[in-house]
């Protein structure tokens, strides 16, 4: 069996193809964004991924030496009837067409769903029940896995993870999206964990750490440790998200995900957060290379769906 995968996120045109015990392989694409701003308008990404699309699906099908027995698209940014986003239709719509003239299944996912499946893939988390963070431009969100049942338990009630890191960038004059680069500019920087975590219950804001950061920059303080208090707000937040999600529910096996979750020194500072706090949890993340947009975990999905253990 053989599944490809399309998702046709805010940032980046991606396709993917998976086989049973094979490693995924994918391409991916950014969106292209003028420098100085802060990504795309809706219409504008649309006809970016129609542009895209076939530099993602050429490559990848060219050397395929099996037919492709599935398609699987990300069709909304999550679970939820009110989840919707233009971009994902179009690859809702090029799978769709594929899977016709391949004469095989068409399945739906959602981006997030595929964001978890692909940051589980080669972890070893085999748990059915377990936490996962899904840290993005447009989620931080905090969920409860249950076999298929998805739960949000905890998120930012105003700005976002990428969001903060991608405004943060452009105003340091970072190319969007900022992630890689900020993340270079932070690793020459110290931080002394001047900008406080603001928490209301479950939920967090990034809303204040941004306008203080922005105070910062505007008081000429270097770009580096600019960056480094970056990541370690961060890291602060998201570690109280997830400890407070952990003893809600009694659950120590945490998964993290997204393009943010990316960041090898976001990692390492939760990791080191974790050791010193001794609370007992265990992490999980996803390979680099699984944890940006991707279209494998819809690939995986694919897969799954095909197989008949997922309806």
């Amino acid at each position: 069996m053989l599944a490809l995968g399309l998702d046709t996120s805010c940032y980046t045109t991606s396709a993917a193809l998976c086989a049973p015990g094979k490693t995924p392989w994918q391409e991916r694409r950014l969106l292209p964004v003028p420098a100085g701003e802060r990504g795309l308008r809706q219409s504008e990404a649309v006809f970016a991924h129609v542009r895209q699309i076939p530099d993602v699906l050429l490559p990848l099908l060219q050397n395929v030496s099996e037919p492709v027995s599935c398609v699987c698209a990300s069709a909304s940014p999550r679970d939820g009837e009110d989840s919707y986003m233009p971009v994902f239709q179009v690859g809702v719509s090029h799978g769709k067409a594929l899977a016709a003239a391949l004469n095989v299944p068409f399945f739906t996912t959602t981006h997030q769903r595929g964001h978890i499946a692909a940051a589980k893939y080669g972890t070893g988390l085999t748990e059915e029940r377990f936490i996962a963070l899904h840290l993005s431009g447009g989620t931080t969100d905090v969920l409860l896995q249950d076999g298929e049942e998805i739960q949000p338990i905890g998120t930012s009630a105003d700005l976002h993870a990428g969001q903060l890191v991608d405004r943060i960038g452009v105003a340091l004059g970072l190319p969007f999206p900022c992630g890689p680069h900020l993340e270079k500019l932070a690793l020459r920087g110290e931080s002394r964990h001047r900008v406080p975590v603001s928490m209301d219950g479950g939920n967090c804001h990034l809303s204040g750490a941004e306008a203080q950061l922005m105070r910062m920059i505007a008081a000429g303080e270097p770009k580096e440790n600019v960056a480094a208090e970056v990541y370690s707000v961060l890291c602060r937040t998201v570690y109280r998200l997830l400890l407070n999600a952990s003893e809600n529910t009694g659950i120590k096996h945490l998964l993290v995900a997204g393009g943010v979750a990316s960041s090898q020194l976001l990692r390492k500072l939760l990791l080191e957060r974790n050791e010193k706090r001794r609370a007992g949890l265990s992490f999980y993340f996803g390979r680099p290379e699984f944890s940006g947009d991707n279209a494998v975990g819809a690939a995986l999905i694919g897969l799954e769906k095909l197989s008949g253990k997922k309806e």
